[in-house]
């Protein structure tokens, strides 16, 4: 298959940036080892004022490398990470790495239920988890056998006037603590791991060959599937990182870690490309926007990754707390669309460009960006990444590329592209193509100079009377509705509608009302009668994902219970 001309894009990057990258022939250990002996003085972490050398970093990496190979952990058996953003866990994936074992990530908030088909599938027997989490593996059946437990009191972290502050019996201070930390009987505790002695510095180490993650996808289409990430994949991809933000310097830059590191957007930002700039990795547990601010007072950002709604209050937030956001010059932001107001909002108050990336979990994640230069085109994702190569394709036979300026599959290759699911050839085969190209499942259309927009997923359109309707083209025109604050359009079985009849869940400003009638005439006046959602339902709020999309899947079970506007 032949791909879209890189010359018709790379001329569109930022000066200085490659057209390829020299794909790495060293692990992620390397990456680490080689920041720790450069940059052993700087400070690696900043966790809520206090801060963590990149010595003491490779000194905990180590001791807790051999913890974990005294509680029999080696090289390819899963380790399971289950911690918010603090310096434990960056400790824990590279310790785990270190051994040649495999790094599993899980956000600390899912449920017992929704944990247990992730560890059915990957297996492992040692969680490193924060306490908290810890009644949810407790909570698990028998037939999922857990080995060890090493809990993490995140507490442990903060400084030291911070945790005698918490420990007051004070009621409000009890209750911030009861949030932060529980007891887990029966575990390993953090300190014990890092009470061990360095591991043997003979100790085999991965080559760039072997997985380093398996990385769960939303499962907004089914059950989450395990992609596996080479040391090479995500090295590659911190790589790209690192030539599309040119002029970024070694030692110099303040990585704020907002993003989840549990997922492969905060996972490469932060674990990886941070640290192989050897910059200062401030760490949110969750957002907060003054808790931001108050420590950009400090040391202001000069990497703020985000996605639009965060950028959005950061934005307002600093305004009106007259804080200067203007250190922040790499700023990019994923997961959906970045409206122009909020491009223009954050222009206003920080000293960069606002520009939108794609990726998804099987890339590492990132795959395409906008240059930090005036060639960025909002309401696109760019163009692909030094060393990445795309086609678009008819969706319904992806050995036939369109027309240039044709809407059509997206594929992608590039050394970040992942090998497969975990346990899951069927899936891999209908994901990984010959060549090995990468299905995005996202239908777009590229311009003569290689910039895309994302038209829909093609897992999500809804076939409705034998035409395909774009949800995401609904939704926009409904939120454009004075009473609609969000939307989620999706597809109910209707078998006289010839597949599905579009419905939609809307969420309304508050102190507004709306009626059947009026909404369905919004959406006739701007789209044609196939798309117009047939029922609407009034709701709360929208299930959405970690990183603000919305689940639709989810939406579609609970409109099953809900009664939609009365005609």
């Amino acid at each position: 298959m032949d791909t879209v001309d890189a010359a018709s894009w790379t001329r569109h990057y930022q000066d200085g940036v490659p057209a390829r990258i020299v794909v790495p022939t060293e692990s992620l250990v390397s990456l680490y080892e080689r920041s720790v002996a450069q940059a052993g003085s700087s400070v690696a972490t900043e966790f809520f004022g206090r801060e963590t050398t990149y010595a003491e970093l490779g000194e905990q990496i180590e001791r807790a490398a051999e913890g974990l190979r005294a509680l029999g952990v080696g090289a390819g058996d899963r380790v399971a990470i289950m911690l918010p953003n603090c310096p434990q866990h960056i400790v824990a994936f590279y310790a785990v790495l270190r051994l040649g074992a495999i790094v599993v990530e899980h956000n600390p908030l899912y449920t017992a239920r929704e944990l247990r088909h992730m560890f059915e599938d990957h297996g492992a027997r040692v969680v490193i988890a924060w306490d908290a989490a810890v009644p949810k593996l407790r909570d698990q059946p028998s037939d999922i056998e857990l080995d060890h437990i090493v809990a993490v009191n995140i507490l442990k972290a903060f400084p030291r006037l911070k945790q005698v502050a918490l420990a007051l019996p004070l009621k409000k201070l009890r209750a911030t603590r009861d949030k932060l930390t529980q007891p887990a009987p029966g575990t390993t505790s953090w300190e014990q791991l890092l009470a061990s002695p360095r591991l043997d510095p003979a100790h085999p180490r991965p080559t760039v060959d072997d997985l380093a993650v398996i990385q769960y996808t939303s499962g907004t289409t089914g059950r989450p599937k395990g992609a596996m990430l080479s040391h090479r994949n995500l090295y590659s991809n911190a790589l790209q990182g690192e030539a599309w933000m040119h002029g970024a310097q070694y030692r110099s830059e303040v990585f704020y870690a907002i993003l989840p590191m549990f997922h492969a957007f905060g996972m490469t930002l932060f674990m990886t490309y941070g640290v192989l700039k050897q910059g200062r990795i401030v760490l949110f547990p969750s957002f907060d926007v003054d808790l931001v601010l108050d420590a950009a007072a400090k040391h202001p950002p000069t990497v703020y990754c985000a996605v639009p709604p965060i950028y959005e209050a950061t934005a307002r937030r600093a305004k009106e707390r007259g804080i200067s956001l203007r250190s922040a010059k790499y700023c990019i932001s994923g997961a959906m669309s970045l409206p122009t107001s909020t491009v223009e909002l954050w222009e206003s108050v920080s000293g960069g460009l606002l520009v939108e990336g794609y990726g998804m979990t099987e890339a590492s994640p990132v795959c395409l960006g906008n240059p930090f230069a005036p060639s960025r085109r909002t309401g696109t994702i760019g163009v692909p990444f030094p060393s990445t190569e795309m086609l678009v394709v008819d969706p319904d036979d992806p050995t036939k590329p369109v027309a240039q300026g044709e809407r059509g599959e997206l594929l992608v290759r590039g050394p970040q592209v992942f090998g497969g699911y975990w346990h899951n050839e069927d899936e891999t085969a209908k994901t990984l193509l010959p060549g090995g190209w990468l299905r995005t499942g996202d239908l777009v259309t590229v311009d003569e100079d290689g910039f895309t927009t994302i038209v829909d997923r093609v897992k999500e359109l809804i076939i409705h009377g034998g035409f395909n309707v774009s949800p995401t083209e609904v939704e926009q025109v409904l939120t454009t509705h004075a009473s609609v604050a969000d939307a989620a359009v999706v597809g109910l079985p209707d078998e006289h509608a010839g597949g599905e009849r579009v419905v939609a869940a809307v969420v309304l400003v508050d102190g507004t009302a709306v009626t059947h009638a009026e909404l369905r005439a919004w959406c006739k006046d701007r789209l044609t009668g196939y798309k117009v959602p047939r029922d609407f339902y009034v709701i709360g709020d929208l299930p959405k994902s970690m990183l603000g999309k919305a689940l639709r899947a989810k939406v579609r079970d609970q409109l099953a219970s809900l009664s939609p506007l009365a005609r």
